[in-house]
């Protein structure tokens, strides 16, 4: 590790992904907020999915200030997030075949809706059914991964194939395999990881491009408002009746 603080040298990794997600997945983050703005205009719903980690960027544009308010989370019991235990039965349950499909089957996602599916990793059976399951149904799925995952490893679905290959848009976060940024010669494993930064960041350059196709339409975006300005929570309360049909983290 060069000079600099490790501190100035996480932000420096940081920022250095995040240029280059800027920079070469504006073709990509352009398609896939279109695609969101064609399936809002259109009436379906939105969805997104991810586990472990990656679930927090899913989280991040779920009933979010500032977000559209017809992003929905699927969630899979015991793999959002680390609040289970033993923190590594998350883990274990994104390996399981099958569970994508029984998830699939007793969710309100249906043909016509958009499902944003995160998976850093893209290589475990959980992201990759889901993926699959989703576009049997007729749903669209914009995938954001990390893409030298498929080059680097191997899959751990019965297919061999990742999340990449079941998409119809695929995000690369530009994340290096095993996430961590930092190496010192103290420390004996490398450290310091950035997918959750690059990763939230990439997913909302696509809800922001989703917001302005629909404007450019004209079509008011479906957005939420802080509860902690004045009118907050009037201005939500008009929008989530207004798209109560699509919004199913109320019920």
């Amino acid at each position: 590790m060069s000079d600099g603080t490790p501190a100035d040298l996480f932000f420096d990794a940081a920022v250095g992904l995040l240029q280059r997600v800027r920079d070469e997945e504006a073709g990509a983050i352009t398609a896939a907020g279109t695609l969101l703005a064609d399936t809002v205009a259109a009436g379906g719903r939105l969805f997104a999915f991810g586990a472990g980690h990656s679930s927090l960027a899913a989280q991040d544009v779920v009933y979010r200030a500032g977000g559209l308010a017809l992003m929905n989370l699927l969630a899979v019991p015991g793999v959002v997030g680390v609040d289970v235990t033993p923190a590594t039965l998350g883990s274990a349950l994104e390996r399981v075949d099958g569970l994508a499909s029984a998830v699939l089957g007793t969710s309100p996602v249906r043909a016509g809706d958009a499902l944003l599916i995160i998976s850093l990793s893209g290589r475990n059976a959980l992201p990759v059914e889901m993926a699959q399951g989703a576009r049997a149904l007729g749903v669209k799925v914009i995938g954001v991964t990390s893409v030298a995952y498929a080059t680097d490893t191997t899959s751990r679905h019965a297919s061999g194939t990742f999340l990449k290959d079941h998409c119809d848009i695929v995000l690369d976060s530009k994340i290096a395999v095993g996430d961590a940024e930092l190496t010192l010669d103290t420390i004996p494993a490398p450290f310091a990881p950035a997918s959750t930064v690059v990763t939230t960041a990439l997913v909302q350059a696509v809800m922001a491009t989703a917001a302005a196709a629909l404007a450019d339409r004209g079509i008011e975006p479906p957005l939420l408002r802080s509860g902690n300005v004045d009118g907050g929570h009037e201005w939500n309360g008009r929008v989530m009746e207004e798209y109560g049909d699509r919004i199913f983290y109320r019920r």
